[in-house]
């Protein structure tokens, strides 16, 4: 039987190393940290439980599929439900807007707060299915780095398809072409945040990613974000994977271009081939430091960080929901300073994830669990120390005001995770959190392969690689690794 050596248990770990133990391979997991996950895990402070990282939760098929390989039941394994309220929207000028998953239900919303037909909307998000439906197959279900790829027909009907795919204007002139009205504009100009890009800059065609919420649903799993970790790891426990916490991988050794193993706490592990997991910048300078690395791809545009403040608050607010952002009011000019100027904005437009609004246990009774973040540049050696006392403050300020209570006299205890402590965590190199950022048309082809054509054995997966970032995507990822995988494996024999 072949060994497998998997180098992290973040998601795409997590997804590669199932579907490879599903396949009959000897898997092991090597992750340096004490637990799984990556940026998706858990912890306590106080009586407050609190999701670390990511906080949304699309397209649950795609960990339903693996757990059904390990013979787990999603009813009983893995409990979730279906938002009505995708996120609560607060602007400015007062304007507040509830996203509804249903798409009706926020057409009414739109219409009845804006004035705009509701017609507008279905427009928009029919174009938005048009363009997922036409682009994911090819640009996130497959490799771009396979011949094959490009000789199947969802690859044709992709190609007919991208006059509509809006690759050479940026989202927010498609937003602004298609929408006019200026808070639904800066509404869906935000979902380039979902994988730390720039609407100013990103393409068109990322104007799909509304379909996931609006069309498909925005999701909760009932104990919790860090249940998904807890479900893929079970099923690849059942299907004979073995975890090596604490363990973290100090090099990958190979022999005449070919992967032989790896070099872990003072000793040689054999394996047919390694898949790294961990952001594919460290992978090359920490794990192949004597392999040629792809400069052009490793100095590529970072994605953006984050600053985040876990806090335990001791009231409860019923206007607030489980998503709810608070906007700036000049969007563009916080975009110019994340990623032109990589400076503070002064008025930041914050996101609080509030996991005790549906699961009570992650907060004592009459109190809440916040999780405030903005978006920041990725760090480039800044004052992280003082750019957290500052955001702090302006935080604090903009609640107060926009909720018409002092948010600092309710906070009974922090934590705060900063683009350094990203980086320390999870190795994402200057704790970028989705890799490389879109602001590209071709970003989709600048990202890493899946494998090595240079290293043979040699895999990559991960939110640095292709796809890309969040959950949905570093699950393909993982899939889309591990195909390639037994597909060499099968013709190496």
């Amino acid at each position: 039987m072949k060994k497998i050596a998997i180098i992290g248990a973040g998601m795409a770990g997590l997804s590669s190393a199932i579907r490879l133990a599903k396949a009959g391979y000897i898997i092991d997991v090597y992750e340096s940290n004490s637990y799984p996950g990556g940026k998706l895990h858990e912890f306590y402070q106080g009586a407050y439980r609190f999701d670390a990282g990511p906080s949304l939760f699309t397209l649950p098929n795609l960990v339903i599929e693996l757990l059904a390989l390990a013979g787990m039941d999603k009813e009983e394994d893995f409990p979730y439900l279906k938002l009505e309220k995708a996120c609560t929207y607060f602007y400015e000028d007062g304007l507040e807007l509830i996203a509804y998953s249903n798409p009706q239900k926020f057409a009414k919303e739109i219409e009845t707060k804006l004035g705009i037909d509701s017609k507008v909307v279905f427009n928009y998000l029919k174009n938005a299915q048009f363009k997922y439906e036409s682009s994911a197959p090819l640009f996130i279900e497959s490799s771009l780095h396979k011949l094959g790829t490009y000789l199947s027909i969802k690859t044709i009907k992709g190609i007919l398809a991208m006059p509509r795919l809006n690759l050479f204007k940026t989202m927010n002139q498609q937003n602004l072409l298609s929408l006019k009205e200026k808070h639904l504009v800066q509404y869906f100009n935000r979902y380039a945040t979902y994988n730390g890009s720039n609407p100013y800059e990103a393409p068109g065609i990322l104007t799909m990613i509304p379909h996931l919420e609006h069309s498909i649903g925005s999701f909760f799993p009932k104990e919790g974000m860090y249940q998904i970790t807890k479900s893929l790891v079970e099923a690849a426990t059942k299907l004979g994977v073995h975890f090596h916490y604490k363990h973290p991988v100090d090099k990958v050794v190979y022999e005449n271009n070919k992967v032989t193993g790896i070099f872990v706490n003072g000793r040689f592990e054999p394996y047919d081939a390694v898949v790294s997991n961990l952001d594919i910048y460290s992978t090359y300078k920490k794990l192949l430091p004597d392999f040629p690395a792809p400069e052009n791809l490793l100095r590529q545009e970072k994605s953006s960080s984050g600053i985040i403040f876990y806090w335990g608050i001791k009231k409860e607010f019923p206007k607030l929901h489980l998503h709810n952002i608070f906007f700036s009011e000049n969007y563009e000019a916080e975009f110019d300073s994340i990623f032109k100027k990589k400076e503070l904005y002064a008025d930041p437009t914050i996101y609080v994830n509030i996991s005790s609004k549906l699961n009570p246990n992650d907060a004592p009774k009459g109190c809440e669990n916040w999780f405030v973040m903005i978006n920041v540049s990725p760090n480039t050696g800044q004052d992280w120390d003082d750019l957290i006392a500052q955001s702090k403050r302006s935080i604090i300020k903009k609640l107060s005001r926009m909720l018409g209570e002092d948010i600092g006299a309710l906070i009974e205890n922090e934590s705060v995770l900063d683009p350094r402590k990203i980086e320390q965590n999870t190795g994402s190199f200057g704790g970028s959190l989705y890799g490389n950022a879109s602001n590209n048309r071709y970003a989709a082809f600048l990202r890493h392969a899946n494998f090595s054509s240079k290293l043979k054995g040699m895999y990559f997966c991960g939110g640095s690689v292709h796809p890309g970032g969040g959950i949905p995507l570093c699950l393909n990822s993982g899939k889309i690794t591990s195909e390639i995988i037994v597909n060499d494996l099968k013709n190496r024999n």
